[in-house]
């Protein structure tokens, strides 16, 4: 049996995922999981962490390329006057 056929399959956002990875810690921090459900939970846990932290590193690469690779700092004052 492969690996991807035993785990569930990822989410389809990086919202979905990250709703899912809090309902997880809940569950678990509320002591609500038997110890081999806890160990599950982490596990999936863990997936999810690691589908989350490529998602933002896609957005970080589209971002570098849209400011030329010169990130630049954001001043929340600056945004505020663009709005009004």
């Amino acid at each position: 049996m492969s690996k991807k056929t035993t785990s569930a399959a990822l989410p389809s956002s990086f919202e979905e995922a990250m709703a899912e990875l809090e309902q997880l810690v809940a569950r678990m921090e509320a002591g609500e999981l038997p110890l081999e459900a806890s160990v599950a939970a982490y596990k999936r846990g863990s997936e999810l962490v690691k589908y989350c932290a490529a998602q933002l590193e896609k957005v970080d690469n589209q971002v570098k390329v849209l400011e030329g690779d010169m990130l630049k700092p954001f001043n929340a004052d600056r945004a505020i006057e663009a709005d009004e």
